[in-house]
Formats: structure tokens, sequence, C-alpha cells
């Protein structure tokens, strides 16, 4: 088990470590892939769509959903990665008027370059709990993404700044 501090001696201190915790980890984790993209000379949408492709090939309208950008700028963004080597583009086999992309031997290679570091020492770390606190760390995280998502989409719907 990962030792924690152990000076916390009621929940609302633990609630309030956790909560500083994770805004640690978000903004950790946003400096980190924010180096990364400067690194691989790319901006935070061609990060974000890379990072979709690490889950296998996805057609352009996918990567417009996710992404926010409308399908002109989503074909420019698919322009400039095949241009330089990091994703291909064919044309789908179930209906030749879609088009999938995926990622090249060349984006595999740098994100395990940058990340796979990460990965390794992760899995290391998740290893060191048993799997009642796995199932909860499972529990935690997909309950906080889907919060993110909700969030996400409450503030991308409202007509307030």
């Amino acid at each position: 088990m990962i030792e924690t501090n152990s000076s916390i001696v009621n929940r609302d201190e633990l609630l309030s470590a956790l909560l500083s915790a994770i805004m640690r980890w978000q903004d950790e984790t946003q400096s980190f892939d924010e180096a990364v993209r400067e690194k691989m000379g790319i901006n935070s949408a061609e990060g974000r769509c890379l990072s979709l492709l690490y889950h296998g090939p996805q057609s352009a309208g996918a990567i417009a959903r996710v992404s926010g950008l409308t399908p002109a700028a989503v074909t420019a963004l698919i322009d400039r990665l095949e241009a330089r080597g990091f994703l291909t583009r064919t044309r789908s086999t179930e209906d030749r008027r879609k088009v999938v992309v995926g990622a090249t031997q060349k984006t595999r290679d740098l994100s395990a370059r940058y990340y796979g570091g990460i990965a390794r020492e992760g899995e290391k770390m998740l290893r060191a709990f048993n799997d009642a606190e796995l199932g909860t760390i499972l529990e935690f995280m997909t309950a906080a993404a889907d919060l993110q998502h909700n969030e996400l989409r409450k503030l991308k719907t409202s007509d307030t700044d």
C-alpha cells in the first residue's frame, strides 16, 4: 500500500487533502502533456487527436465530436498531422465515403518514448494496492471522468460566460 500522511486525523482533513492531491495531479498531468506536445511540435488539438488514436483508428467524425472542432477544422488538422508523418488516412472498408485515421509507427514510438515511463511506473504503483482498493480506485476514476465530461458538456452549452 502507498504511504499516506498519518497526521490526517479526521474525515474533513482527509477529504481536503484528497481534493488538493487531485488538483495537483491534474496540474502535473496538464504540465507534462504540454511539455510532450512542445517536444513533438504539436498544438493541444493535435495532441488530443493523437491521444484519441491511441485507442485505435477513428473516423474524422469521431475526432470532430471529441475535439469539438468543425469538420473543416478536423480536415485541416488531419492534413497537418499526416504531412508530418503522425497519422495515416484511409477510406473506410465499410463506407468509402468515410475516412479512417490511424496513428503511424512514428506516433506510437513517440508515445512510448514520452509516456512509457509513466505507464510502467503507474502500473507498478497500482500493483501495490489490493483488489478491493483497485476496485475503489476504478470506481472513483470512472465517476471522476464522468463528472468532468458532464461539467464540460454543461460549460459548452451554457449561454453565460
